[in-house]
C-alpha cells in the first residue's frame, strides 16, 4: 500500500471507529452500572437508524429526524428496563440468563424492523454532495459529519460524567452500588438516566451509520466490534471504550487490502481474544 492509500484507510477507520465508539460507550455504561452484557444493544442502534430514516423520508429534516430517532430509542430502552431488566435484577438473575434474554430481545427488535421496513437496504432522503479531495485523500461529506457529531457527543458525555451531579452519582454506583445506596444516592434514578444516556448515544451511532448504509442486520454486525472495544478499553471505562473503538475501527480498515472486507469481524474478534489472553483488564483500568 502507498501512503495515500494508507491515509485513505485511516480516515475511513476513524469514521467507523467514531460510530463504534458512541455505541460502545453505551454498552460499557450498562455493564458498569447495571452489570448487564446487553447483546440487544446493536439492534437498538439499528432501531435508532430506522426511526431516523422513517422520519426523514416523510419530509422531516435530518437533524430533527435524528432527534426523533433518539427519543424513540430511549423510550424503547426504558420499556425494556421496566418489562425485563428491572424484574431480572429483583430476582437476582445470573449473567447467563441475562445474556440469553438480551439475545432474544435482539431477535425480537430485528424481526420487528424487518416486518415494518422490510429486509432491503435503505438510504436517507438527502441531496448528493461531492466528496472532498484533501491532499489526494477522498473524504465523503457524510464521514466528516460523522466525525464532527461524534466529537461533540463525546465532549458532551465527558462534561456530563465529570461535572454534573448525575454523572458523579453514576460513577459512584459503578464503583460500589451498595455503598452508593447507603450514601443516599437514588440508584433507580441513576438507572433511569443511564438508559437515557445509553439510548441517546446508541441511537446517534445508528443514525450516523445510516449515512453509510441502513439495513436490518447493521447493528448485529457491529456487536462484536462493540464488545471488542469495551474489552480493549477496559470494561466499565467509557473513555477506554472510545479509545478501543478507534483502534478497532482503524485496524479493521487497514486490514481490508490484505484480508478483504469480509474478514473485518474476524479482525475485531482476534483483537478481543488477544486482549483477553494477555491483558484481560483491558488497556485502561
Amino acid at each position: 500500500m502507498d501512503t495515500a492509500q494508507i491515509a485513505q484507510l485511516l480516515v475511513n477507520g476513524v469514521a467507523v471507529g467514531c460510530i463504534i465508539a458512541l455505541a460502545a460507550v453505551g454498552l460499557t455504561l450498562t455493564y458498569g452500572i447495571l452489570n448487564l452484557s446487553n447483546f440487544a444493544h446493536g439492534d437498538f442502534m439499528t432501531l435508532g437508524a430506522y426511526l431516523t430514516y422513517a422520519s426523514n423520508i416523510n419530509g422531516i429534516p435530518i437533524v430533527f429526524s435524528i432527534i426523533i430517532g433518539i427519543i424513540g430509542t430511549v423510550i424503547a430502552m426504558l420499556i425494556s428496563e421496566q418489562l425485563l431488566w428491572q424484574k431480572m435484577r429483583e430476582r437476582r438473575a445470573n449473567p447467563t440468563t441475562l445474556i440469553i434474554i438480551s439475545i432474544g430481545l435482539a431477535l425480537f427488535i430485528r424481526s420487528g424492523i424487518e416486518f415494518i421496513w422490510g429486509s432491503s437496504n435503505q438510504n436517507y432522503n438527502l441531496p448528493t454532495i461531492s466528496a472532498l479531495n484533501i491532499f489526494g485523500i477522498t473524504i465523503a461529506i457524510n464521514r466528516i459529519i460523522i466525525m464532527i457529531m461524534a466529537i461533540i457527543a463525546i465532549i458532551g458525555l465527558h462534561f456530563l460524567l465529570q461535572k454534573t451531579k448525575i454523572g458523579k452519582a453514576m460513577r459512584a454506583v459503578a464503583d460500589n452500588v451498595d455503598l452508593a445506596r447507603v450514601s443516599g444516592i437514588n440508584v433507580e434514578y441513576v438507572v433511569f438516566w443511564t438508559w437515557i444516556i445509553t439510548g441517546t448515544l446508541t441511537a446517534l451511532a445508528g443514525a450516523m451509520y445510516g449515512f453509510i448504509a441502513i439495513r436490518p442486520i447493521m447493528g448485529w454486525n457491529l456487536i462484536l466490534p462493540m464488545f471488542a472495544s469495551v474489552i480493549l478499553g477496559g470494561i466499565g471505562n467509557p473513555y477506554g471504550a472510545i479509545a478501543g473503538a478507534l483502534i478497532i475501527g482503524i485496524a479493521q480498515e487497514l486490514t481490508v487490502p490484505l484480508l478483504g472486507s469480509e474478514y473485518k469481524l474476524g479482525v475485531a474478534l482476534l483483537i478481543m481474544v488477544i486482549i483477553l489472553l494477555f491483558r484481560p483488564q483491558g488497556l485502561f483500568k
